[in-house]
Parts: C-alpha cells; sequence; structure tokens
C-alpha cells in the first residue's frame, strides 16, 4: 500500500532550508578537498566536519548500516560509494551525496565535479548535462499539477545530449524522513504521478550515464556502478512547494541562479 505524502508547513520549510543550507556547505567543503592525491575518506571528513560545527546531525551515517557522512562514487560509479581509501585521479569525475538533520528535519543534495584536468570532453559534457538535468527537472515541478512532468523535463535533457538516466534510481520525497513518497523518477513512466501541490518537498536527482542505462551493486551491497563501466554524474536539490512558489532548500540563493534560465524566479517560504 503506498504511504501518504507528508505535506509541510511553512514554518517546516523554513527548517529544512537550514538543515540543505548546512548540506550546501558540506558538500563544497567536499568538493574542496577532492584533490589528486586526496582519497575519498578526506573528503567524506571534512564534510563531516562542517554538519558537526553547524551542530547538525548526518542522516547518512548509520542510515541501513550505511558507515560513512557521504555517498562518493567515482567515474562508473553512479552513487552510494563508500568513502574509503581510494585515491582521486586527475580527471576522475566525482559525486558526492549528503544530507543533514536539524531539529528532526532533512535536508539532502548531491554535486559531481572532475578531479583537476578533465580527460575527455565528454565528461564536462556528462557533468554539465547532469546538472541542466536537475534545473529542468526543477523548473518543471514550479509549473507542474503531477509529478511525471518533472520527470519528462529530466529525460529530454539526457535526450538531447545522448546520454541516459540510470535505470530503477529516483528521486523522492522529504522531510521528517529523508526519503518518503513520492517517488520522483529521472525518466518517463506510466501514470502521471503524484500531485505537486503546496506543502509538497522533494529531492530531485537526476543520474546520467554516458552508456548502458543498466546497473549493478558490488560486493560492498552499496555501490552503485553501470554495468558497462561507463561514466556517471549525480546532481541532487530538495525543493518545497508552497502557495507563492517554490524554493530550492538546498541552496543558499534558494535556486536563482539555477532557474534564471528557465524565466522561474523562487520565492522564500
Amino acid at each position: 500500500m503506498r504511504r501518504s505524502i507528508e505535506l509541510k508547513t511553512r514554518a517546516q520549510m523554513r527548517v529544512m532550508a537550514s538543515a540543505g543550507v548546512i548540506v550546501e556547505r558540506a558538500l563544497a567543503a567536499a568538493k574542496a578537498a577532492g584533490v589528486a592525491g586526496a582519497t575519498t575518506a578526506q573528503m567524506d571528513a571534512a564534510a563531516a566536519a562542517v554538519i558537526a560545527e553547524a551542530g547538525a546531525t548526518s542522516n547518512f551515517l548509520g542510515y541501513h548500516g550505511f558507515p560513512a557522512t557521504t555517498c562518493i562514487s567515482v567515474n562508473e560509479e553512479v552513487v552510494h560509494g563508500i568513502p574509503g581509501d581510494r585515491v582521486l585521479a586527475e580527471g576522475d569525475v566525482v559525486s558526492v551525496d549528503c544530507g543533514a538533520i536539524v531539529d528532526g528535519w532533512h535536508g539532502d543534495s548531491a554535486i559531481s565535479f572532475i578531479v583537476g584536468e578533465p580527460r575527455e570532453a565528454a565528461d564536462v559534457a556528462l557533468v554539465d548535462a547532469t546538472r541542466q538535468g536537475l534545473w529542468a527537472g526543477i523548473a518543471a515541478l514550479a509549473k507542474a499539477s503531477r509529478i511525471a512532468e518533472v520527470s519528462a523535463a529530466i529525460e529530454s535533457v539526457a535526450d538531447r545530449h545522448r546520454l541516459h538516466p540510470i535505470e530503477g534510481y529516483v528521486g523522492h520525497g522529504i522531510g521528517t524522513a529523508m526519503h518518503q513518497e513520492p517517488d520522483v523518477p529521472n525518466y518517463r513512466v506510466r501514470g502521471r504521478g503524484a500531485k505537486v501541490r503546496p506543502g509538497l518537498c522533494v529531492a530531485i536527482e537526476p543520474m546520467f550515464v554516458r552508456g548502458t542505462s543498466e546497473s549493478a551493486v558490488l560486493d560492498d551491497e552499496w555501490t552503485v556502478v553501470s554495468l558497462d563501466g561507463s561514466r556517471a554524474a549525480h546532481w541532487e536539490h530538495s525543493i518545497a512547494v508552497h502557495e507563492d512558489g517554490i524554493w530550492v532548500l538546498t541552496a543558499t540563493d534558494g535556486g536563482a541562479a539555477g532557474l534564471a534560465r528557465h524565466g522561474v524566479t523562487p520565492v522564500a517560504p
């Protein structure tokens, strides 16, 4: 049976925004630590320090036994990579997913970047196109009546760049738990999906790959890799929908910079 969707008040959205900007800072710290010769564990420690200093709590650490504050996925790893002793090399494509809790309310966001100089122009295009897919999905949410419109907007970007959303991994509702109803697919699906209405908070997170859309899970039971070894990128933001518009909870500017090209102006809750 499908669970009901948790609708938030504007006051609750503001607490979620407090969690979200901590996540934004944690991701920035992880990226700054992600240089050639550094380990993914060092990146994770940088993010953990930001969350701890802010007095927030990681919502990844201990989640179903997950052993770290961030998920860090490199090259053919799509999502849920476990930070450890892997040493980053020039040209690696790195995706970092992170979350935090403030007063029981969750924030969740992800970024992708290239370490140092890219090896191929195709890697730059992959990272940029996946980010475009994120903002196209967020812009669609601002005007959508149903979640399926968000999914279609994301896949349209993948189609335009001849990339593929990874199958079986989707965005989600967020609030008093990190993962809630409704699902937010990154690809077109049958049906119209959940209704978009005030109080809805979702995490939109496209994951694009250069090759096949099929994936596998490694023996660590967490790390998802592209089945053909092609490189992947992952971007994510948490967004609130209220009576006057939308607000990107995991961006200090509410998403203004990313939404400008789409003609959408975010409104604070």
